[in-house]
C-alpha cells in the first residue's frame, strides 16, 4: 500500500488541492533555517499575509528536523528527516471535520481495526486550558 499516494488521492476526493513539498530550506522565511513541519509553507496564510489558492489543500511535505537530534537511535519516534502528511483548512473546516476526516481515512481507507485505535484530548496544563471542544 502507497500511503502517501491513498493520502493525497483521499484528500482529493474530498475537495482539497494537492500541493507539492516546499524545499527543506525555506526560500521566504528568514525566521527558521529549515523546514520542520507540514504547515511551514503556509504560514503566509495563516499570518494572513497571502491568500490560499485553495481553502483546502493537502501535502506530503519533506521535514528536517534537529531539536531533538540526541535521542535519534534511541527511540522509534525520532528522527532527523521525515515526510509529513497534512490536510489543511483555511476558514473551511476546525476540529470536528478535521477529525472527521483523520479517521475515515484511518478506517476506510488504511483498513485500520477499529478496536485497535485510541485517541487521546489535551487535558490542559498551567499555560493551555484543556480541549473540551475535541473531547465532546
Amino acid at each position: 500500500m502507497d500511503i502517501r499516494r491513498n493520502f493525497l488521492e483521499y484528500f482529493k476526493k474530498n475537495n482539497h488541492s494537492v500541493m507539492p513539498s516546499s524545499s527543506l530550506i525555506p526560500p521566504d522565511d528568514p525566521s527558521v533555517l529549515l523546514t520542520t513541519a507540514g504547515m511551514q509553507q503556509f504560514k503566509p496564510y495563516y499570518l494572513g499575509i497571502k491568500k490560499p489558492p485553495n481553502k483546502k489543500i493537502t501535502t506530503v511535505q519533506k521535514c528536517f528536523r534537529t531539536s531533538d537530534i540526541e535521542k535519534v537511535g534511541y527511540t522509534n519516534q525520532h528522527l532527523t528527516f521525515f515526510e509529513m502528511l497534512g490536510n489543511f483548512a483555511f476558514a473551511d473546516y476546525f476540529k470536528k471535520e478535521a477529525i472527521d476526516f483523520a479517521m475515515d481515512f484511518i478506517i476506510n481507507v488504511l483498513n485500520l481495526p477499529l478496536d485497535r485505535l485510541s485517541a487521546g484530548v489535551f487535558a490542559g496544563d498551567d499555560k493551555i486550558p484543556a480541549d473540551n471542544e475535541s473531547a465532546g
